[in-house]
């Protein structure tokens, strides 16, 4: 293989940059030639790809977002488009690619591979850290440390006003950002899509720190719960308490999309990075690479895709204990 293409999709996650980069040092270290495709598999079918050297991405690892920017592409999920896709890799003589993002991404891979065979190795990028095959994802660990800093500042307030907030976090299908800034932050409650929490629990929780003379509380939603959004939690809490209780809701939305990178976060990113890449010199295809008890593993696009990252049941344990 002597020529490989890197592109970003799905969400945006703090740390893509510093996979690109990753993949792109690794590539001319090993004597590749590297391409980046723009705005992902839009940017494919498009042809906005081009080559990429040691130096397009210096002074990105810190950054934010991805220069390489990120789609979703309806188009591609048609013969047509993967079609013009195929096109447009052949007539920059790619061989195979390194996908940045998630089960969306992985799937339109594997479509890919089945029906023009150009290989695959995908890098975990996506804040939800909800995908099978790693214990962490790229920009999960900048997320949760996001949302724990506007926790901090809302129980500044909480506390001043004797006030209930409901703090909405990202997590449609998981609550990996909840359960971790929930308990980080000291959350009475947390809420998340894999457990259900009924409202009558919450109520109760919520009575329970009352009698114990606590005047403020925090509850950290997940914006996949089944109970509903946070508005929707705080109005069937409203209907079955005191009604002089002074309850708020904040969501935090695309807030914890954004920001630079952790640490944790770029190393990781990095280590993912050049894992993906090596693993598509050495032969491996429609896997992911990812990091499981500190150790690079590559596991099939199938089952990142199919198979469920259920929440330790210890973390859950942990919240109702730390709250009483």
């Amino acid at each position: 293989m002597k020529r490989i293409a890197v592109f970003t999709s799905g969400g945006d996650a703090p740390g893509m940059n510093a996979c690109i980069r990753a993949v792109v040092r690794g590539a001319v270290y090993h004597g590749l030639d590297v391409f980046g495709i723009r705005r992902g598999y839009n940017g494919m079918i498009n042809g906005d790809i081009f080559q990429m050297s040691s130096h397009s991405v210096s002074n990105i690892v810190q950054r934010g977002g991805t220069i390489l920017k990120s789609a979703r592409s309806k188009e591609f999920m048609t013969p047509e488009g993967r079609k013009k896709a195929y096109d447009q890799l052949q007539k920059f003589g790619i061989e195979g690619l390194i996908a940045i993002g998630g089960n969306g991404t992985f799937t339109g891979a594997t479509l890919f591979y089945d029906e023009y065979g150009i290989p695959t190795v995908g890098a975990p990028g996506t804040i939800d850290n909800d995908l099978y095959g790693t214990d962490y994802t790229i920009g999960f660990d900048t997320a949760v440390n996001t949302a724990l800093e506007a926790i901090d500042k809302i129980r500044d307030t909480a506390d001043s006003h004797d006030r209930i907030f409901f703090i909405e976090v990202m997590g449609r299908d998981s609550g990996y950002i909840a359960i971790q800034s929930g308990i980080a932050g000291g959350a009475e409650l947390v809420m998340v899509p894999e457990v259900l929490t009924p409202i009558s629990e919450v109520v109760e929780t919520l009575k329970a720190g009352w009698s114990r003379q606590k005047s403020s509380s925090i509850i950290v939603v997940a914006e996949g719960e089944e109970e509903g959004n946070a508005n929707e939690i705080a109005e069937k809490i409203r209907q079955q308490v005191q009604s002089d209780i002074d309850m708020r809701v904040t969501t935090l939305g695309h807030i914890q999309r954004g920001g630079i990178p952790t640490a944790y976060d770029r190393i990781l990113a990095s280590r993912l990075g050049l894992g993906a890449l090596e693993g598509l010199m050495n032969g491996e295809k429609n896997v992911m690479a990812g990091v499981v008890n500190n150790e690079l593993v590559y596991t099939p696009f199938k089952d990142t895709i199919r198979l469920p990252k259920p929440i330790n049941e210890d973390l859950l344990r942990m919240v109702k204990i730390l709250s009483v």
